[in-house]
């Protein structure tokens, strides 16, 4: 082995600037797989934690359908007529869960639930002078919530217990705040879809970073929500539950939709056009960088392969001298490990320093989303990943080029 490890060290200085573009390739290929997959996963991961931080991971609530086919009129059909109804008004049903409290109660001893928030939701306009914004205003437990949204790590300004002391108070997303011009403090006038009036005073804004609730939602006490739409205490519109295992939510939605007999949503449901795009830019990505990976050991193939060419005679010299066919496969097996062991922990390297300067680069979602920096994944998986496969690549581009070499007849050779 010593000598097979002299003579393929001979071979690659003498031709030092194809041993160098060969290691090159390699480096380049399983760098930028290294950067390019650290970065998408990067943005899915910020943008399902986004996701996740403003979603349950199962919502409960009475979906109220319109009617749409037609009916037949009774009184007529007795009559030996039949009138065929059509556009059917919807009914003025309430919005809210019949026995929604005893449900809370029962779905938080379920082992499987990290927490549960009822609320009481609803659709209204916020009017402060001229300005007069649409928007939602939900009322919580605050606690509830905050153990299923940490809401305390997003307020921008004030307290969520400041919401239990005040009288009449909310708590603003800061994008409706910014459009209203409303700061901590300030009062603001509510009014519903039946036109009741209600004055409420903010008293802390919250960020998401996500603007669909930045800029539309505001949170208040379930008592003064119930109050505004002059409902008792009873009344609730909407189950959140966390779960311990979010990935269970499908599943567990399954049993509740048989106990319960109302609109049962897990967020893989209500966030599927999401994650799909999320499993595409998976595909795109691995598929780019596995082919750099790919190119990178097509170039050893051919430099080796060229190398095994113009080598002909010194392959013949050594097999006459006795060498076996095994031995010359050892010789060209060894360049191109080497090869992939040198361009593998380079390109490891080389990966991970331009996947830390893009973890610094500054970004401006425009508050969409709440990240002042480029996203990147640095789990070790894809460093392995890259240097397992420029591996098995360099290995496999060298083994078929050595191969030829070994079976090489030294008597054809040398005759010319």
């Amino acid at each position: 082995m010593k000598i097979l490890f002299e003579i393929a060290k001979t071979q690659m200085l003498s031709r030092s600037r194809q041993t160098l573009i060969a290691t090159l390739g390699v480096t380049f290929g399983i760098g930028m797989f290294i950067v390019l997959v650290s970065f998408m996963t990067g943005v899915n991961i910020l943008l399902e934690e986004t996701m996740l931080s403003a979603t349950p991971h199962i919502r409960i609530y009475n979906d109220i359908a319109v009617q749409k086919t037609s009916i037949v009129n009774e009184y007529a059909q007795t009559q030996n007529n039949i009138n065929l109804i059509h556009h059917i008004k919807p009914k003025n049903e309430k919005r809210n869960l019949k026995n929604g409290l005893l449900m809370v109660e029962n779905i938080s001893k379920d082992a499987e639930v990290l927490g549960v928030s009822p609320q009481v939701s609803t659709q209204v306009f916020y009017n402060f002078g001229p300005i007069q914004m649409n928007g939602n205003i939900v009322g919580v437990n605050i606690f509830a919530e905050d153990k299923l949204f940490d809401l305390k790590s997003k307020m921008q300004a004030g307290k969520i217990e400041n919401l239990l002391t005040a009288h009449d108070a909310i708590l603003m997303g800061t994008g409706l705040a910014k459009k209203l011009n409303l700061n901590v403090g300030d009062k603001v006038t509510v009014s519903t879809p039946d036109g009741t009036l209600k004055l409420l005073q903010v008293v802390g804004i919250f960020k998401y970073g996500i603007g669909a609730i930045d800029d539309f939602r505001s949170y208040a006490n379930i008592a003064t929500v119930q109050k505004i739409l002059k409902e008792d205490t009873r009344y609730i519109t909407d189950i959140n539950i966390k779960l311990k295992d979010y990935y269970q939510a499908k599943s567990i939605a399954k049993e509740y939709a048989q106990k319960f007999d109302y609109k049962i949503e897990d967020w893989e449901t209500a966030n599927a056009t999401i994650l799909v795009s999320f499993t595409l830019r998976n595909i795109i990505t691995y598929a780019t960088s596995l082919t750099l990976l790919i190119v990178a050991g097509f170039g050893i193939y051919n430099i080796l392969n060229m190398t095994i060419y113009e080598k002909m005679r010194d392959i013949a010299i050594l097999k006459a001298q006795g060498f076996a066919g095994r031995d010359v496969l050892g010789i060209f097996m060894i360049q191109a490990l080497t090869i992939g062991i040198l361009g593998g922990f380079s390109g490891i390297l080389i990966g991970f320093l331009l996947s830390l300067w893009i973890s610094t680069i500054p970004f401006d979602s425009g508050g969409f989303l709440a990240m002042d920096t480029f996203p990147v994944n640095f789990s070790p998986r894809y460093y392995i990943i890259g240097l397992v496969f420029g591996l098995l690549t360099t290995t496999f581009a060298g083994y078929f080029p050595a191969r030829r070499a070994s079976k090489i007849d030294p008597v054809e050779i040398l005759r010319g």
